[in-house]
């Protein structure tokens, strides 16, 4: 049985190839157009490819493949903006990871659930396993973008060499500690809980034979093609929607948002897809498993960057976005502590997620 549709094994090296010759290039609005429509292909073959992975390793460690490598291509791209300079640069890193932050805790995990509970009156999961995730999100937020906005030793909200060399470690070991304890310690507490009526471990487990070895290897290496493509695809419409930010008179920082908007493109669709399956915990997985691994891996390669450059690196929210923040963690406790969650708690989280971007756009 074919398992890949032809278009989801042509969208990725079709991507790449729109990548390579808009590469370095100023698009016109005709090809900026194009790359628009090919990199939302890929972001939808990505997902499926991402699906077939998933399925083939199993849950919980299935929700990482996705998060880590959409993660790690994230930073390659802010590496990328930060080595070529210009305004706003040294706060792009701040930006993007507190927009990721904001996607996740709020966007992802709201429409999932508003999604989910749609079709049941409420959804159940592990409160142990979402609750130490977010735990762990906020200790990463709290040390790495709100503590150089109230420590005094460097000016402005920066940290000092030491500062940011005990942020980046404890981010990483964090993250490392995080994946460590969802795939082997106690992988029991990050897999779908009971859904109020159905039995979903028995649809699961009927839904789909499990893809064979070469498969899962195609899979892979196309779910690598489709990422590169679409962080590729970003970086050349950066400087597009730069100029449409500036023309319409918006903040720099709020580039950092369509970056962040971009990347999590795949992860949101595939939250949502799991959603509709009533598979709400794997949903929750990818949120917060990205918004670890979003500043997990951001803040360290950040601050060796920030030696290897010779430049200052802002990373401090400001006080309007360390309310959002301190919203968000809060909300996120009283929606993982009951381990259910209605449509309520959806709704507070998406209200929440366009406060932000009603922020972003009008601080």
């Amino acid at each position: 049985m074919t398992r890949f549709p032809p278009w989801t094994s042509i969208a990725p090296v079709l991507a790449l190839g729109v990548l390579a010759l808009g590469w370095g290039r100023d698009l016109p609005a005709w090809a900026a157009l194009l790359s628009v429509v090919v990199l939302a292909a890929a972001v939808i073959a990505a997902v499926h490819h991402a699906e077939v992975v998933a399925h083939r390793v199993g849950e919980p460690l299935g929700s990482l493949v996705l998060a880590v490598a959409v993660t790690v291509i994230e930073v390659g791209l802010i590496l990328a903006v930060m080595a070529g300079g210009g305004p706003g640069s040294d706060t792009l890193a701040r930006d993007t990871v507190f927009a990721a932050l904001m996607i996740t805790l709020n966007g992802i995990v709201g429409i999932s659930i508003v999604v989910a509970t749609l079709r049941n009156r409420s959804v159940s999961f592990n409160a142990e396993g979402a609750g130490s995730a977010l735990a762990a999100v906020t200790t990463l937020a709290v040390l790495s973008l709100v503590l150089p906005t109230v420590t005094i030793s460097a000016p402005g909200p920066t940290f000092t060499p030491a500062q940011l060399a005990f942020s980046a470690v404890t981010a990483l070991a964090l993250w490392i500690l995080f994946v460590v304890v969802q795939t082997v310690r106690n992988k029991e507490l990050f897999v779908d809980g009971p859904v109020e009526g159905r039995d979903v471990a028995t649809e699961r487990d009927n839904h789909d034979e499990l893809p064979t070895l070469r498969e899962t290897r195609v899979s892979f290496a196309l779910l690598v093609v489709a990422l590169l493509a679409v962080v590729g695809l970003a970086k050349v419409l950066s400087p597009t929607v730069e100029r449409t930010v500036i023309e319409a008179d918006l903040p720099l920082s709020f580039v950092g948002v369509v970056i962040a908007l971009l990347v999590l493109l795949p992860e949101a669709v595939s939250a949502v897809r799991s959603a509709r399956r009533d598979q709400i915990q794997k949903s929750l997985n990818l949120a917060y498993g990205s918004a670890m691994a979003s500043i997990g891996l951001t803040i360290p390669c950040i601050a060796i960057a920030s030696i290897w450059l010779d430049s200052s690196v802002a990373l401090g929210l400001s006080a309007a976005e360390i309310v959002l923040l301190g919203l968000s963690v809060a909300v996120g406790i009283l929606t993982v502590t009951p381990g259910r969650a209605t449509l309520l708690q959806g709704g507070v989280h998406l209200a929440i997620f366009f406060g932000f971007l009603v922020i972003s756009v009008s601080p």
